[in-house]
């Protein structure tokens, strides 16, 4: 007769604490707690509400992974520098903010080694951050924007779209951890109020301006994708790479959205999964299976809440019910 050992490998364990590292279809009892649970894979993405940021607030802008991310800028009743770390539980908040305050600015890299340009007033200014720190790089944008979008790391980040007044602009620049050079070649679609993700070698830029329309960028140039997003919109959140990115919430006339969507390098598909909180002018990090969303305003106000994806594919821990 086939056993549970013989089919998986391993035995049902008896443990007073959940395995740090559980394999998929790995079943045991949690002493402690008085649970049968099993390692499972999600088949739909689900949003799960997490703890809110402790400067409600929206148009900041973020960088980092959903267990280590950092929040900064933004705007509630005026622009702040605040800056705050998600350890993947909490917020914290970072007496040093930014240098220059500002709200709608673009941001990438890491937790710990984050970059920070752009945003309104409209500004060049470009901020570095070492995990404690910001300090202000002597490399400017060259076009000075806000409701722009980026993506990369520190030492090569991606700045693209925007809003220098009185128009809308594709312009692209390329920064090299000190300086930002301008790419003659900019968005086919001008556009503000975009999302991002990627790398400076292969971005995606996406939606803005209340447009569907999705660009890819392979470090000279962007490609419109025949793939558009399902549900038009501007001041969304985005989290992922160019084969593999999440764009949620933002702002589709007349009203905010909660509509999540996932891209896998040519189509969006719309997810069953919607973010608990409707909102724009939110922002996001982590990946298109381990996404976050925090900030943003809507109908009730500027909010601070905070939301952790688990995309399809995932590894989740699941409690057995037995009767």
């Amino acid at each position: 007769m086939a056993t549970y050992k013989g089919i998986q490998g391993f035995s049902i364990q008896n443990l007073s604490a959940d395995p740090s590292n559980p394999i998929e279809g790995q079943v045991w009892y949690n002493s402690t707690s008085n649970v049968w649970k099993v390692e499972e894979l999600t088949t739909a993405g689900a949003w799960a509400t997490g703890n809110s940021m402790n400067t409600a607030r929206r148009s900041l802008a973020s960088s980092g992974i959903q267990t280590a991310a950092l929040g900064f800028g933004g705007y509630d009743t005026a622009n702040t520098g605040a800056t705050e770390e998600y350890d993947g539980t909490s917020w914290t908040s970072n007496p040093t903010g930014l240098n220059t305050a500002r709200r709608a600015s673009a941001g990438c890299g890491t937790q710990t080694a984050a970059l920070g340009f752009g945003g309104y007033t409209t500004t060049a200014a470009t901020e570095e951050y070492d995990g404690s720190t910001w300090t202000t790089s002597p490399g400017s944008l060259n076009t000075a924007r806000y409701a722009l979008a980026g993506c990369g790391t520190q030492t090569a980040g991606l700045a693209f779209g925007g809003a220098p007044p009185p128009v809308n602009t594709g312009a692209t620049e390329e920064y090299d951890g000190s300086t930002w050079t301008s790419n003659p070649t900019g968005l086919n679609t001008a556009r503000s109020g975009l999302a991002g993700c990627g790398t400076q070698t292969a971005g995606l830029a996406f939606a803005g301006s209340n447009l569907a329309a999705t660009e890819e960028y392979n470090g000279s140039t962007w490609t419109t994708s025949p793939g558009s997003m399902n549900t038009a919109r501007g001041l969304l959140g985005s989290a992922g790479t160019q084969t593999a990115a999440l764009g949620f919430g933002g702002a589709p006339p007349p009203a905010s959205t909660a509509a999540t969507e996932e891209y896998d390098g040519s189509t969006w598909t719309t997810s069953p999964g919607s973010l608990a909180t409707a909102r724009y002018d939110l922002k996001g990090a982590g990946t298109q299976t381990a996404g976050l969303a925090f900030g943003g305003e809507n109908p009730g106000g500027v909010t601070g809440a905070t939301e952790e994806w688990t995309g399809p594919g995932a590894a989740v821990t699941k409690t057995i019910t037995v009767s």
